[in-house]
């Protein structure tokens, strides 16, 4: 990936990532909590939401290392004691994160739709430009909803399967917590270690690469 590309894909890594806890934020609004609105993480401000290791060293290693980058931003405040029903509306704010960029990423894809319909009918090369920058933010945004749902503590996935735990499974599961972090690095770095295209990492993240090939399947046929 060479700089031109970089500089692109950083500015809508970061905007996706916001958007991601954003949703998380207003979504526990609406449930009652207002926690992420009083500590002013309700916003589409960069700053209040950026973490040194997430948000700057993380992409910035993975590029380094060839791989696909992910970010994180600082997760939003949620106080589960203020939602109203408690875990089921907890699980409804962990899945608002990814559910925002799967509909970032749908709307990408329909502008894509359209930007090919203008070219087919105009050959402008602007078409071309647009279609590559709509592209990346169907991928960012489509691997950032997989990433997030993976059932590793502390991401958004890990709070999902909790709640279908039940007795000592869940309390030895919801201890992991403390490893997280150090369960994630070790995906990254076996990532290049393993067999393959980005080994394990890649693995995790089949779903999201399926559906980007298949959206990718669909505008190329319609290009032709």
């Amino acid at each position: 990936m060479d700089f031109s590309q970089i500089i692109i894909l950083l500015p809508i890594l970061l905007f996706s990532v916001i958007v991601h806890e954003f949703a998380h934020g207003w979504v526990a609004l609406k449930c009652g909590d207002p926690t992420a609105r009083d500590a002013g993480r309700l916003t589409f401000n960069p700053l209040p939401h950026l973490d040194l290791f997430g948000s700057i060293i993380l992409p910035g290693v993975l590029l380094i290392m060839g791989m696909t980058p992910i970010a994180m931003a600082k997760p939003v405040p949620v106080n589960p004691y203020l939602l109203r029903r408690g875990e089921k509306d907890n699980v409804l704010v962990s899945i608002a994160g990814a559910a925002a960029n799967i509909l970032l990423a749908l709307v990408a894809f329909f502008l894509s739709l359209i930007v090919v319909l203008i070219f087919k009918k105009t050959g402008a090369s602007v078409c071309i430009s647009a279609l590559r920058f709509l592209n990346l933010i169907i991928f960012l945004n489509l691997i950032l909803a997989n990433f997030n749902l993976l059932p590793i503590p502390p991401l958004d996935g890990s709070h999902i399967l909790a709640y279908f735990l039940k007795g000592e499974a869940k309390i030895s599961y919801l201890k992991l917590r403390r490893y997280g972090f150090m369960i994630l690095i070790g995906i990254f770095m076996l990532g290049n270690l393993l067999p393959g295209r980005g080994g394990l990492f890649y693995l995790l993240l089949a779903p999201s690469f399926k559906l980007i090939g298949l959206f990718n399947t669909i505008l190329f046929g319609l290009l032709r």
